[in-house]
């Protein structure tokens, strides 16, 4: 990753002065540029986003816009899969570049490679489908491409997961542990069964060889730092308070806390329940701080809160601010094209692979 690039002189600027400067660049860019925000970020910048949604279907947004300049409002793993989505004509740009994912960063190119030639070796004979989820390194989803897998989001892992064992008989799924138990859970694999491997230690991701013989997942220690800060405890604390209070959380949270849930879903499910819930319900949500916020304000008829409410945003998706955007927005005003996100275009054509089969998904 490149180096950070950060305007710490706007930092004590006041918030008026920013959003004036920012409003008045953005105008300046007019459709030269549009402006993708993710749900989790700020409202102090997602109120300059042009759509908001996942990381992949904002990618596919500004890969369908007529605008040279895609300004992610996001973290770098969704800012490549932008790029290698997006045209030759288009750059897409991250306001700040220390913007990362904890869950991405869990798993590596070379700590995958070790792991699927250790894997293969021990078990000849048997079909692994490697998967890797959104939340990965353009490297990484180029490797799922180059051997018969694919990506998947949350909303559309069960089918990703069908489509791999209808191609083979075990599926090797990373970065996340959570993610994959759970959708591992929905298929009929018991909870306990899939094995996981650890890429500290030196052999077989300690895992014992007989457990790999006849896995059919085999998952990767990786976690969401935000995710797993819920909890069964917090749950049954919500419903001592409010009997009906509806449970509603994401799959990236661990397994326990899935089951002790009313529902668990991607983000997008989660906007639609808050939606379909009727006036003078309650809820508590099991996912990112900045999200629920908005969800609340949004759907003031009904009492919408965090199922932990002394949880802390994402720090690494938060790293955007008012003034890095406003930063960003002057620069490529002035004609400088700033913190551009650009992947290899070897590693572009085989993630480009990897998304398109997940596209054909449905």
């Amino acid at each position: 990753m490149t180096t950070a690039i950060h305007p710490s002189a706007l930092a004590a600027s006041p918030v008026e002065e920013l959003v004036e400067r920012a409003t008045r660049a953005r105008d300046a860019l007019g459709d030269r540029a549009i402006v993708l925000g993710h749900h989790y970020q700020k409202d102090e910048v997602i109120r300059f986003a042009d759509a908001t949604g996942d990381s992949y279907r904002l990618a596919r947004v500004g890969a369908e816009s007529d605008a040279e300049l895609i300004v992610f409002l996001g973290v770098y793993f969704m800012a490549e899969a932008a790029d290698v989505l997006g045209g030759p004509d288009q750059t897409v740009v991250l306001p700040d570049l220390s913007a990362g994912c904890h869950l991405a960063e869990c798993a590596d190119i070379y700590t995958v490679r070790d792991a699927w030639d250790q894997m293969t070796a021990a078990i000849p004979g048997r079909r692994v489908i490697p998967i890797t989820y959104m939340n990965s390194d353009a490297v990484l989803k180029a490797f799922v491409g180059e051997h018969g897998g694919l990506v998947c989001t949350s909303s559309n892992a069960d089918r990703a997961f069908r489509w791999a064992y209808e191609r083979g008989d075990a599926v090797f799924f990373f970065p996340d542990e959570h993610l994959g138990r759970n959708v591992g859970a929905a298929l009929g694999i018991p909870p306990a069964d899939p094995p996981v491997w650890d890429p500290r230690p030196a052999e077989l991701g300690g895992i014992a060889p007989e457990r790999l013989t006849d896995a059919r997942l085999i998952l990767w220690k990786g976690f969401c730092n935000v995710h797993t800060k819920f909890t069964v405890a917090q749950i049954e604390a919500a419903r001592a308070e409010d009997p009906d209070v509806a449970v509603i959380v994401h799959p990236e949270c661990p397994r326990e806390v899935v089951v002790a849930a009313d529902e668990a879903g991607s983000t997008d499910f989660i906007i639609r329940r808050c939606e379909e819930l009727p006036a003078g319900s309650s809820a508590v949500i099991g996912t990112d701080a900045n999200l629920v916020g908005r969800l609340a304000a949004r759907h003031s008829d009904k009492r919408i809160r965090c199922l932990n409410e002394s949880i802390c945003p994402c720090v690494t998706m938060n790293r955007i601010d008012l003034p890095a955007l406003t930063w960003a927005f002057e620069r490529l005003a002035a004609g400088e094209i700033v913190n551009p996100v650009r992947v290899h275009p070897d590693v572009a054509h085989h993630a480009r692979v990897a998304l398109d089969r997940m596209l054909a998904l449905g």
